[in-house]
């Protein structure tokens, strides 16, 4: 393996999910805020971008594992030089226009179009696509933020391509955001000071731009306690005057890189407010609204985490079934008694073609389920944007999703990458091949933006009970609706969706009555119920894919016949291999008890 040739897209399902199932030119594009970009642009842009990413991002995916960032003894992070070649060549590109809506410059393409990009990018090298989410800042300042802030602000990280980060976690605090003690005292106007120490700061620092916003979650004094208590404030690396000028060094310095087993060039910080100089910042809006504020950032990260785990699993299947093709050992299975027999490629035994379509039934499947969430985004922008009147009822569905982006993709492909590895036999041990890498990499999705657990009780508590089923019930009946709606060909497949509707109907209903004798039985068997509501979701998405090329395969020409065919089988291995799981999953979960919340600590 050569570095620029780790990354594997699949341009072809990209298009095949945007053009040929979500049926963007029709649903999205030319509609609501996305009246520029067209299909053939869109088709243009995300075939260039494939191309960039793979001349650019891909070389320095090994270099930056090799050398990862380093620190100064002034709070400064330094990028590997590969890094910084690659986000200049970026902005001098002009990608960064691609995610923007045509107020801020950009080219106004939907979300469906912009997640299918990051997924390049992040396949190609996530640690480098999280220095780019500056860019973000700028639709949310542009969305949250008082004229003055967008007069300092705007136009500075558009056009002098600022960085950006997002400023939760506290040492003592961890993912109990709510218990976090960084004060915030007031100053003048929407001007605070802060004082606190804030970890895991994803590129708190790194040299490439001119100057970082950091968006910080800080408690004002006399504010409560818990989430309710913070606010939320724009506090850059230099100040930035009011009329948007670079001023002095701002007192946020990072003050320790964490030494990581993956994603080493991604500069993970510990930032220290306050502690050696004043850290100035600005309260968003001028309202003490900070963790709803902040959700519009950590919706966007776990959109991309979850995104960014799909991507890899992607990249690591595609490289084993290169692998499995070229590959020769033993002979064919059938041919076992035979000693004369020729040796066949690894793809002809039973147990790795096994393999090879279980890795892509999932990532196919997770595909479809990350530009399904991002079509439901498209839809929401189309009735009016977040919040709005006409949007209700599919910002609740995006809602229900992201747990299952983030927290399921993150999981599963932990899982799955372990397969990937097992197809290349002791040599995908080595640095040889990309896999080890991945593994290190991705193994973080599980643990950042919201631990799997957290995602669990997300999805039961707020996404599910809240609304009485609602939302669920609703995503249901699509489901119910498809399956009648399948082919005599599907039947098999339609039979075992409706029976995967029906365990996780029961799962849920099973739950909600013991919810009233503990709600450790939730704790306990959260995880299962997140993972068997994706796991039908995908199979759902996967035989809606098999539909469409079911419909398509006689008419296509000869060489596209072997992509449909594969969708289809694809499909069809799910339903069988993964679907009827989900009924031992509703057995586990009826007869769960509370054993584990009695025993006594000493016995573990």
């Amino acid at each position: 393996m050569t570095a620029a040739g780790h990354y594997q897209p699949n341009l072809r399902d990209i298009f095949f999910n945007l053009f040929e199932v979500l049926d963007l030119e029709r649903t999205s594009l030319g509609k609501g805020p996305f009246t520029t970009l067209d299909g053939d642009g869109a088709r243009e842009a995300l075939t260039g971008l494939c191309d960039f990413v793979q001349e650019h991002f891909a070389p320095a995916f090994v270099d930056g594992d090799k050398h990862g960032v380093t620190l100064d003894g002034a709070g400064n992070v330094t990028l590997p030089e590969s890094f910084t070649r690659a986000l200049n060549a970026y902005y001098k590109d002009g990608w960064n226009k691609l995610e923007l809506p045509e107020s801020l410059g950009g080219y106004g393409a939907p979300p469906t179009v912009c997640w299918a990009a990051f997924e390049l990018m992040a396949g190609a090298n996530a640690s480098i696509t999280f220095y780019i989410l500056g860019n973000f800042h700028a639709k949310v300042i542009e969305e949250l933020g008082t004229e003055s802030q967008k007069r300092r602000y705007l136009s500075n990280i558009l056009e002098r391509h600022w960085g950006g980060t997002m400023v939760l976690t506290e040492p003592d605090a961890g993912s109990d955001v709510g218990a976090g003690t960084t004060k915030a005292t007031h100053v003048q106007g929407d001007e605070y000071l802060l004082e606190g120490v804030k970890r895991f700061i994803t590129n708190g620092d790194f040299d490439q731009p001119e100057n970082i916003v950091h968006m910080v979650l800080a408690r004002p004094e006399g504010h409560g306690p818990g989430t309710k208590g913070l606010s939320m404030f724009i506090v850059p690396k230099y100040w930035v005057d009011e009329a948007g000028k670079l001023g002095e060094r701002n007192g946020a310095f990072v003050t320790n890189v964490e030494h990581k087993m993956g994603i080493k060039a991604s500069a993970t910080c510990e930032l220290t407010l306050g502690a050696t100089q004043p850290c100035r910042g600005l309260l968003v809006g001028e309202v003490h609204e900070g963790i709803k504020q902040m959700f519009h950032i950590i919706e966007y990260a776990r959109m991309g985490v979850g995104t960014k785990s799909m991507a890899t699993l992607s990249t690591a299947y595609l490289n084993a079934l290169a692998y499995t093709k070229l590959r020769k050992q033993g002979a064919d299975m059938a041919q076992a008694a035979n000693k004369a027999a020729p040796r066949v490629e690894i793809i002809r035994h039973p147990d790795v073609r096994r393999m090879l379509m279980l890795q892509k039934a999932f990532a196919e499947g997770l595909r479809a389920l990350v530009l399904y969430t991002a079509h439901i985004q498209d839809q929401v922008m189309i009735a009016g944007g977040y919040g709005k009147e006409g949007a209700k009822a599919l910002d609740k569905k995006n809602d229900l999703l992201l747990p299952l982006v983030k927290g399921y993709s993150s999981e599963k492909v932990y899982e799955l990458l372990g397969v990937s590895l097992q197809c290349f036999g002791g040599s995908g041990y080595c640095q040889d091949y990309p896999i080890e890498q991945y593994i290190r990499d991705q193994k973080i999705d599980s643990l950042y933006e919201g631990t799997t657990h957290i995602q669990a009780l997300d999805l039961f508590f707020r996404k599910v009970a809240r609304d009485r089923g609602e939302t669920l019930q609703a995503l249901v009946k699509e489901i119910q609706a498809t399956a009648a709606g399948l082919p005599e060909g599907l039947a098999a497949e339609k039979a075992a969706l409706e029976q995967a509707v029906n365990e996780v109907g029961a799962m849920f209903m099973g739950m909600m009555g013991k919810l009233g004798q503990s709600p450790y039985h939730v704790g306990l068997h959260g995880n299962r119920i997140l993972f068997s509501l994706a796991e039908l979701i995908i199979g759902w998405r996967l035989l809606v894919n098999a539909q469409v090329a079911l419909g398509k395969r006689d008419a296509a020409p000869e060489r596209e016949r072997a992509f449909y065919d594969g969708k289809v089988a694809a499909a069809r291995f799910y339903c069988k291999e993964i679907l009827p799981g989900l009924g031992a999953n509703r057995r586990i979960v009826e007869k769960g008890d509370l054993a584990l919340m009695d025993l006594a600590d000493d016995a573990f």
